[in-house]
């Protein structure tokens, strides 16, 4: 009955990385949805990128951030695999969540298989895939020629950026992710930073090339902050320009943006960060072809993050029209 109930959802490929994805799921989980999550295995920085040179392995720390907001665990456990040593010869910087992960890639004998394991271990609600099979390494050319390797090196540069490309350029993505793309009824991209998490998915060619040829609703979520060294002065038209320019097609049929007023202090706050609010030119993405669904979608803690509950009810809006449209 369950497997029956299943099948009747809408099936939602979500691709992406970092915070923002982590975020946008946990909302989207609570809807009547088959998710599947892609994501990224470029980083190279901290717990991730110590595990990655070590023990030969995709980094861990996307993957063990999607796990976790999947996840249908008490929250004392989800505390507990994001928990980060702060001392310890060897320990030390490392999270709990990177250390499991890495262990059933050992127990399991490849990353795929330990991601499945740890799945069901945790009871996640839906599937959670890496880009691909192997780690990827992250080029990125500044505008003025210069060649920086490595995704945490990337932001850091502080040049304008030209193109990111990977190596190796032709690595082949999962079988699953390129099944999950072509059965999906809907393709959910961003957010998250856009040329260290969501650019490098849509470089491995057959994944980029099944997206280009799902007749699936596309939906792209822009960011709501500027990230520095990455997206600095960017509008909402500069981010979907800038991976038309990496694709070489109009991806998306929708755009999912904030138009709500962020507070002053918040934005000094992150202003002394080098990051200011994404400037919605909304007439230009009209002109490139694009379906704009604009609300307030901001909550301030500690940290600016999306709504996730108003969020995720606007993406299954879109993908129940579109699938009555389609019957």
């Amino acid at each position: 009955m369950a497997e029956r109930k299943k099948e009747q959802q809408p099936r939602i490929v979500v691709i992406g990385g970092g915070t923002g994805l982590s975020v946008m799921l946990r909302g989207l989980k609570e809807k009547p949805l088959d998710i599947t999550a892609i994501v990224t295995v470029a980083d190279d920085g901290g717990s991730s990128g110590i595990l990655r040179n070590e023990l030969q392995m995709p980094p861990p720390g996307d993957i063990r951030s999607v796990l976790i907001a999947l996840a249908d665990v008490e929250p004392l456990l989800s505390d507990m695999l994001k928990y980060r040593f702060n001392s310890g010869t060897g320990l030390a910087g490392h999270s709990l969540g990177n250390l499991m992960l890495a262990a059933m890639t050992d127990i399991s004998g490849d990353f795929v298989s330990g991601v499945r394991m740890l799945s069901k271990v945790l009871a996640v609600r839906g599937r959670v895939l890496p880009a691909a099979g192997e780690a990827i390494v992250l080029k990125g050319e500044t505008v003025d020629g210069t060649i920086i390797t490595g995704e945490s090196n990337i932001p850091k540069a502080g040049k304008a950026i030209k193109r990111v490309f990977i190596e190796p350029a032709d690595v082949e993505p999962l079988e699953e992710a390129v099944e999950a793309i072509r059965e999906a009824d809907a393709i959910l991209i961003g957010p998250g930073s856009l040329y260290t998490s969501i650019i490098p998915n849509l470089l491995v060619p057959k994944l980029a090339q099944s997206i280009v040829e799902s007749d699936a609703v596309k939906i792209f979520v822009c960011n709501v902050m500027t990230q520095p060294g990455e997206t600095d002065n960017y509008s909402v038209s500069d981010h979907l320009a800038a991976v038309h320019a990496h694709i070489g097609h109009h991806l998306f049929d929708y755009v999912i943006v904030n138009d709500g007023e962020i507070p002053e202090q918040v934005q000094q706050k992150y202003a002394e960060m080098g990051a200011k609010a994404v400037h919605l030119d909304l007439e230009e993405v009209k002109r490139r072809g694009y379906e704009v669904i604009a609300d307030k979608l901001v909550l301030f803690r500690t940290y600016l993050r999306h709504d996730a509950a108003r969020l995720s009810h606007h993406i299954y809006q879109l993908v129940e029209n579109w699938m009555q449209r389609k019957r």
